[in-house]
């Protein structure tokens, strides 16, 4: 098979701290399939009727791959997405597309989604300026997360403990940013510093992890400091975590779970999750676990193209 993966820098740019991509390529590489690393940058995507000549890579036209593996998650820009649905136009396998990747990269959007789906959810609430302070607190209440509305590795989440505390933020963020798009949480008091990152690939639950966070942070974000431990998989949640991939159509997902009583809520769900948690705690190979997945689904007409 020929892949290309779609990420923010070209391959001779990829540190050693970049453990997924360099996981990606090594294993896809031992199984002999030939990959390469494109960014935006590199590509250029012409509206026209010659499809074979659409798109170029480096000013190139080039062979197109037999699968796209798409890996900038909440930082997909709109070329990036353009490039996503122009592939998947051409026959192209992507995993995953770009409709589920827009939809999840979207906070509140998701966050509605879930709702519709009467899959449990944490409260949630569009902020705009000047904020309502009394419907913050009669909606969602004290402590409340502040979250903006893309993002990762619990960049740009905050929690407001009381209301005071809110208030300042917001009239900071008012002074500084009041074009910003943030939404509001409710905040999990049993998930304080510690929540479940779910890994499913093609529907298929493949492991779980307990973030815990240190230090008495509220966020379990390895990034953050976070550490991570195996987490026995339940039927409860293998059911959330599958029947929220399948609602956003994602063929490779990290759903994200807060500890709720006795059941979860779920969090977030990430279209380019990270596993180098996830394969510290467990004997598994997710890189692997992808690549046997696209090989299934890569028709064997694509890949005499």
């Amino acid at each position: 098979m020929r892949g290309w993966i779609l990420y923010k820098f070209p391959e001779q740019s990829i540190s050693a701290e970049m453990y997924e991509m360099r996981q990606l390529l090594k294993i896809g590489r031992q199984q002999k399939i030939n990959l390469d690393v494109v960014t935006q940058e590199q590509l250029d995507l012409i509206v026209n009727r010659d499809d074979r000549r659409s798109l170029r890579l480096v000013g190139e036209v080039v062979p197109l791959p037999d699968f796209l593996l798409p890996r900038r998650g909440a930082s997909t820009t709109y070329f990036c997405l353009a490039i996503i649905r122009h592939l998947e136009r051409l026959g192209v396998y992507v995993v995953n597309g770009a409709s589920s990747i827009e939809t999840v990269k979207d906070k509140l959007y998701t966050q509605q989604i879930l709702a519709s789906s009467g899959l449990p959810f944490a409260r949630t609430m569009l902020m705009q300026f000047p904020v309502n302070v009394d419907l913050v607190e009669e909606t969602l209440g004290f402590p409340v997360v502040i979250k903006t509305v893309s993002g990762t590795q619990g960049k740009g989440v905050f929690l407001a403990e009381t209301r005071e505390q809110f208030i300042s933020l917001m009239e900071l963020l008012y002074a500084t940013a009041s074009d910003i798009n943030l939404v509001l949480q409710e905040f999990i008091a049993d998930s304080r510093g510690r929540d479940l990152r779910v890994i499913t690939i093609g529907g298929k639950v493949i492991a779980c992890m307990q973030r815990t966070a240190q230090n008495g942070s509220f966020k379990a974000n390895l990034a953050s400091g976070a550490t991570a431990s195996a987490f026995k998989i339940t039927r409860r949640i293998k059911e959330l975590a599958i029947e929220a991939s399948n609602t956003f159509s994602l063929d490779i997902a990290g759903i994200d779970l807060l500890f709720n009583g006795t059941d979860y809520t779920i969090s977030e769900v990430n279209s380019a999750p990270g596993f180098q948690g996830i394969e510290s705690c467990h004997r598994i190979n997710v890189a692997k676990e992808i690549y046997s997945f696209i090989s299934k689904q890569v028709k064997p007409s694509a890949r005499k193209r």
